[in-house]
């Protein structure tokens, strides 16, 4: 997306540098009607909902012309028992995207700074920037893993929040338990840390950090979730935030009144209640993400540790050719350009529609791998100028 020029008609209104400047949030490429396709470009569940949550959205549909409960109260309650904290300590969204911009809401001022590593979640840039704060990009490592120890170096007197997305989107590596208790006892108490824990239930990872045990020990830790992933309620938009009742106050008060629709809280409530049969799913996918890591490497990519329901290919400046190519052979893939693709774990035809296409790429890329994947560790701090 182009930035507004700078001179405009003075008969219109003209919008904030900072939102003028903004990136474009890509979203993953749609199918479309004209011929089959394998859609493996969101991160989304490749199961339908389950009937019992199925039964109980479309059973609440009937209300549809009374407003939701406005704090989705049964549904925090409940995820409340589950982390095991006071439900002032949970606080409900429009996914949790929307859930990270009203944190930044509650303790970002322009020109404070937020630090997170790079590349990761593409609506981190786009969240700071129209908050007015300062990014604060710490590369990743070339294993595609965040480098805490540079992201608690990263941080000043300016600093006032810090991100960890565990498993990273898009590059799949979870941040272990004991690094994560380094960062937490290195960063000063005054810094809010986010983990952003979207795709935890795929992890596998025998050390990786454990949310909740954490969120116990540190006051100034805040967990992101999501129904959108594992739960498979993406078309629904249901985030959460868990911290203490005195850090979950203030988003709360910055939250959209309202926020999570009636459908939403009925779908969410529903899920919990079905978690086993859901995370048999998870499972599913899980064993899928082995196989198709497996063969990729054996076809010579050189795949990060996928915790999520999806794989980064390091493509480098082929990047675009190949999403093109794959979406010609009806496979949807996430490009990101000039670095990488992320594929998604769809189905066992959609997988080994992939990895047919893989296989053909891969002897085409030899040197690309390393040449594309992270670089040295070096702190950015992204400013928006005016052009």
């Amino acid at each position: 997306m182009s930035p507004a020029p700078r001179h405009q008609d003075p008969a219109v209104p003209t919008a904030r540098a900072a939102v003028r400047l903004l990136p474009a949030y890509v979203p993953g490429a749609r199918v479309g009607t004209d011929r089959p396709s394998h859609k493996l470009s969101s991160n989304e569940n490749p199961h339908e909902p389950l009937e019992p949550v199925r039964a109980a959205v479309a059973q609440a549909a009937v209300r549809m012309n009374r407003y939701p409960d406005m704090f989705a109260t049964e549904l925090v309650a409940a995820l409340a028992a589950r982390h095991g904290v006071d439900p002032a300590g949970v606080v409900a969204g429009c996914g949790s995207v929307a859930v990270l911009g009203h944190v930044l809401q509650a303790f970002c001022d322009a020109g404070d700074e937020v630090v997170y590593a790079w590349r990761s979640f593409e609506a981190y840039p786009i969240l700071v920037r129209l908050q007015g704060a300062v990014p604060v990009e710490v590369p990743l490592d070339a294993e595609g893993r965040h480098d805490l120890r540079a992201m608690a170096a990263a941080v000043t007197a300016r600093t006032r929040v810090l991100l960890v997305c565990s498993p990273n989107n898009p590059t799949g590596p979870a941040v272990g338990h004991a690094e994560m208790l380094a960062l937490l006892a290195a960063v000063p108490p005054r810094v809010l840390v986010v983990l952003d824990e979207a795709y935890v239930e795929f992890v596998t990872a025998g050390d990786a950090a454990d949310g909740d045990a954490l969120l116990a020990a540190h006051p100034h830790l805040l967990l992101l979730r999501t129904f959108s992933k594992a739960y498979g309620l993406a078309g629904l938009r249901v985030g959460y935030a868990v911290a203490r009742p005195d850090v979950a106050g203030p988003v709360r008060t910055a939250s959209t009144p309202f926020g999570v629709n009636d459908l939403a809280q009925v779908g969410a409530l529903a899920s919990l209640g079905a978690r086993d049969a859901l995370m048999d799913r998870v499972d599913v996918v899980v064993a899928e993400r082995e196989r198709v890591v497996a063969t990729l490497r054996s076809q010579g990519w050189t795949v990060p540790d996928a915790q999520g329901n999806f794989v980064w290919l390091a493509a480098g400046a082929r990047t675009a050719e190949l999403a093109a190519l794959a979406a010609a052979d009806g496979v949807l893939v996430r490009p990101f350009a000039g670095e990488g693709i992320r594929a998604s774990i769809g189905s066992p035809a959609a997988n080994d529609a992939l990895l047919a296409l893989t296989a053909a790429w891969a002897g085409g890329l030899e040197g690309v791998h390393n040449a594309s994947a992270p670089g040295v560790v070096a702190v950015v701090q992204s400013q928006p100028t005016d052009p």
